[in-house]
């Protein structure tokens, strides 16, 4: 719930061990309270990068997931579909929010160090935002990129928000 930020039931669904069920009966207060903080605090939901894509982008998200499992390098996966790499996030952080889970470490690897990433992952881990307007003023000492910050955000999803 703390990555996902559930403001419906439907959504409170999605987040894992939470039941049909158990959202029927006890999710309520959940949503709410969830709602009214995601609010206040202006949060980014990964579920609005859902909706952001409401067009049907099969054939994209097919062509994405095929060449990350070849481990086909980021750049030239955007640079063959004509897209910017921020696009190219955008599209793989709405794969990962949909559920499909990416190994994108090779990636993460050419573009990060390991002791980066874990400062990124462990940052995640603790933040009150999945912002990375605020990522990058927290971590300003690190230096690290919007892209960089982004795909370890991708990664946390995949590995803890779904």
């Amino acid at each position: 719930m703390a990555t996902m930020y559930p403001i419906t039931l439907e959504g409170l669904e999605k987040c894992q061990g939470v039941s049909k069920g158990k959202a029927i009966k006890y999710g309520k207060p959940f949503v709410e309270l969830i709602a009214a903080y995601v609010e206040e605090h202006q949060i980014e939901r990964p579920d609005d990068f859902v909706m952001k894509s409401v067009v049907n982008k099969s054939g994209d998200k097919v062509y994405i997931i095929q060449n990350t499992d070849k481990k086909v390098p980021l750049e030239t996966i955007a640079k063959n579909k004509g897209w910017r790499m921020d696009e190219m996030l955008e599209e793989i952080e709405t794969i990962a929010a949909s559920g499909t889970r990416l190994n994108l470490d090779y990636a993460i690897d050419e573009m990060i160090d390991r002791s980066e990433q874990e400062e990124i992952m462990d940052y995640f881990k603790n933040c009150e935002t999945s912002s990375l307007q605020v990522a990058q003023e927290e971590l300003a000492e690190f230096n690290f990129t919007w892209e960089q910050l982004k795909i370890m955000r991708i990664k946390f999803l995949i590995k803890y928000g779904l």
